[in-house]
């Protein structure tokens, strides 16, 4: 069980974060979707599918280890964009700040000696990084194509890409 209330009182908030990551992607979806960008909305209904996953992996651990889930609020997303590439850029920093606070989560199991919670966290690492890759290329591409974004569409059906074909990296 998580061995501190410092650990299970940052992991609730990283489930907060979690959740409002799912509700920025499924924003950032609607906006492709009424755009008329159906991968770009797929990629990014996927990664919204992915966050609360993610989420509930957390609730589970805590729930496991007969700890509290305290849900909090989420708030509004950005929901209009001027181009689009601005929701891919918006995506990345998201991703990145997430990578920062699963390593302060790591940081506090290993201050706390809380080993079975940076085992737990492990996982959650290695996701980060695929995360990160994927939204990553895909902006590199975005930028690219930002004279004509269909090209971008066509890159993500294609499929041999770090976003895949079907918007899931997997993780």
């Amino acid at each position: 069980m998580p061995s501190s209330e410092r650990f299970v009182d940052a992991l609730n908030a990283q489930i907060g974060r979690e959740y409002a990551a799912a509700h920025q992607y499924t924003a950032i979806a609607v906006w492709y979707d009424a755009e008329t960008y159906p991968r770009l909305a797929q990629f990014f209904y996927a990664q919204a599918d992915e966050e609360r996953d993610h989420a509930r992996r957390m609730t589970t651990y805590l729930l496991e280890s007969g700890q509290p889930v305290r849900l909090g609020e989420v708030a509004a997303p950005v929901n209009e964009f001027p181009d689009h590439v601005e929701p891919i850029r918006l995506a990345l920093e998201q991703e990145r700040t997430v990578t920062v606070e699963i390593g302060n989560l790591l940081d506090i199991a290993r201050e706390t000696r809380d080993y079975a919670s940076e085992v737990f966290l492990q996982w959650f690492v290695s996701e980060q990084v695929e995360e990160e890759d994927s939204i990553g290329s895909l902006l590199q591409v975005a930028e690219r194509t930002r004279e004509s974004p269909m090209m971008l569409e066509e890159f993500l059906a294609r499929g041999d890409n770090a976003a895949g074909a079907d918007g899931a990296d997997g993780g």
